[in-house]
């Protein structure tokens, strides 16, 4: 039987180390990326940490009969992990067509060429944002939706909305979506890591690049929210931790172990960090003194995420292992190694 891996993305940041945990486990893994927020040098990484390349395509997948025609050439392929989409919510709000097309249309065709399939395993990427400013912590799986607060917030609701839509009329199809929190870090190796094009719009990789003296000076916005320290509260994950939970997924659709066809996870630590526990553990594991300065809060924040994880730790058997302190030194290994 074929174990060949459709990753869509799979040269972004939580992608490619997706690629990484899906080759140690034995899978043969197909890379879709039209480079548009990559580059394709992390190819080279994965190759170096695995040993192994694998299979790469460069393909937009906006292109419906390029995925056709991707689709008719391989029939093999078991499962697919669909990461290929815009994700800033800033631009986002900007380009808010560019987002539907993009975000929407590609997992549409993606879909439509899973149906034809005797069967087939999907897994979605979605995100924390689905529950906006929850009205509990820690956030289960079953917190309401709330209006979503962006375009691209909106394209990650409207996603599993169609997926499950479809799940809900397509025996043959099975489909899990993770909803992550903040992932943040790289591979131990320092071969792969985040790699934002221009102005970072995550706090982890702006830490890097100030400590590393590329940016001048980071702004923390607002310190006057509800919390300990006034600022705002995420789950940061390690993208390696994150990285296994897509594994674990993944197994459970082709080993037949989901209870329904469309089941939905959150995927993070548990544990809520305030930015400015970040910005003191960070420099506490770099030696680094960080020039940052509290401005006003930022439109769409909200005051605190985090996620219960227990359904995740149950059911897919998959626990956070990486602590806040390991993602950033891992983060700074990575930065320091980058030209």
């Amino acid at each position: 039987m074929s174990n060949k891996i459709l990753v869509t993305g799979g040269l972004g940041f939580i992608g490619s180390h997706v690629v990484v945990e899906l080759q140690n486990e034995g899978f043969e893994v197909v890379i879709i990326d039209n480079l548009s927020n990559s580059s394709i040098d992390v190819l080279k990484g994965i190759t170096a940490i695995t040993k192994k390349q694998p299979i790469f395509e460069k393909l937009d997948l906006r292109d419906k009969t390029a995925v056709i025609d991707f689709f008719k050439k391989d029939q093999d392929i078991i499962g697919v992990i669909h990461f290929a989409a815009s994700k800033a919510v800033g631009e986002s709000v900007n380009l808010p067509l560019l987002y539907y097309e993009n975000n929407l249309n590609t997992l549409i065709y993606i879909l439509q060429e899973l149906l034809n399939k005797e069967t087939s395993n999907f897994i979605f990427s979605s995100s924390c944002t689905v529950y906006g400013q929850a009205d509990s912590l820690p956030i289960t799986e079953s917190a309401p939706i709330k209006a979503a607060e962006s375009p691209y917030g909106n394209t990650k609701q409207i996603g599993e909305e169609i997926i499950r839509d479809t799940c809900k009329v397509s025996e043959n199809l099975k489909a899990i979506a993770l909803r992550y929190f903040n992932p943040i870090g790289a591979h131990e190796s320092a071969k792969i890591g985040e790699l934002p094009i221009g102005t970072p719009q995550n706090l982890v990789p702006f830490i890097t690049q100030t400590g590393k003296g590329l940016r001048e000076q980071l702004f923390v916005f607002g310190d006057d929210y509800p919390t300990k320290d006034g600022t705002c509260i995420r789950d940061y994950i390690h993208v390696v931790d994150l990285a296994k939970a897509h594994v674990a997924a993944l197994k459970r659709l082709i080993d037949g172990d989901n209870t329904d066809n469309y089941e939905v996870f959150n995927i993070g630590t548990g544990t809520g960090s305030s930015v400015l526990e970040v910005i003191k553990t960070f420099e506490e594991v770099s030696n680094q003194k960080l020039n940052y300065k509290i401005i006003d809060r930022r439109a769409g924040d909200v005051i605190a995420a985090y996620a219960d994880t227990t359904k995740a730790n149950k059911v897919l058997g998959w626990k956070a292992k990486l602590s806040l302190k390991d993602a950033l030194i891992s983060a700074w290994k990575w930065e320091k190694g980058l030209n």
